[in-house]
């Protein structure tokens, strides 16, 4: 499955599993350009890492995921510095909960642009590329919640559904060009985000990590363990290549059985 001579713009990809797909991205031969809410230092000295461990060209962009213009510099760097955008990974993603009545509306608009819009502006501007080129790779970072609902999460489980929505139409449009875009929808992943919630459930309720673990994540999925980034970056990795050169308009969950129920 080697991505030697592809680049892949991956969003939201300093940390979590944005930086585990581009993790594995770059074992498979690609060129990176990064992104994140970091500072620039951090951001280059980030891809400075990337490219001595994996050998590859890198760069980092602090697009803000909120303005298309942006985006769209980001995308043509991309081009013009790494040679081309032939994976695009939207993996760019905020939270806030709050029940629906009370849910502020600055926060469901920032959720929208973020988790939904980013993601069109991102394929608007890295299509026509792969169009010409006619191979591209999309990859949409969706959610269980793009499948299913939970209460307090009107904003993300509407722009993570509308991201499965996004994604069968920009399959459908260019099934027959050589590109497909597919969704990955994780459960209860394991990010330093959530390990610190780990650790303040085991604290309240005088639990070891392990126990904190699996009273976190049993109500919802089945397996009572949490999916690794490293399993989404793996799963990112297959969609890029050839091998998934069939699967196209997909909503895919890696949720230790929580849709299954």
């Amino acid at each position: 499955m080697s991505l030697a001579g592809k680049t892949a713009v991956v969003t939201g990809s300093t940390s979590g599993i944005g930086l585990a797909v581009a993790r594995a991205l770059a074992a498979d031969g690609a060129k990176l350009m990064i992104n994140g809410l970091v500072s620039r230092q951090e951001g280059d000295a980030l891809a400075s890492e990337l490219a001595q461990e994996f050998g590859v060209q890198t760069r980092f962009s602090p697009a803000d995921m909120s303005d298309p213009d942006q985006i769209q510099a980001m995308v043509e760097e991309a081009i013009r510095e790494l040679g081309g955008v032939d994976v695009l990974v939207n993996n760019a993603g905020i939270q806030h909960t709050a029940a629906t009545e009370d849910f502020p509306r600055a926060k469901w608009d920032a959720i929208i642009g973020i988790n939904l819009s980013s993601a069109f502006h991102a394929i608007q501007a890295a299509l026509p590329h792969m169009q010409k080129q006619g191979w591209g790779r999309i990859i949409n970072t969706g959610s269980v919640h793009a499948l299913v609902a939970s209460v307090n999460k009107a904003a993300y489980v509407a722009a993570k559904h509308g991201i499965v929505g996004l994604t069968k139409v920009v399959a459908l449009e260019n099934a027959d060009r050589g590109i497909t875009c597919n969704a990955i929808c994780p459960g209860w992943v394991l990010t330093p985000l959530i390990e610190q919630q780990i650790k303040d459930l085991g604290a309240r309720e005088n639990l070891s990590i392990d126990e904190a673990k699996v009273e976190l994540v049993r109500h919802k999925q089945p397996s009572k363990t949490f999916v690794q980034p490293e399993q989404i970056g793996a799963l990112a990795s297959f969609l890029a290549s050839d091998a998934a050169s069939a699967m196209t308009g997909t909503a895919l969950p890696v949720d230790g059985g929580w849709t299954a129920q």
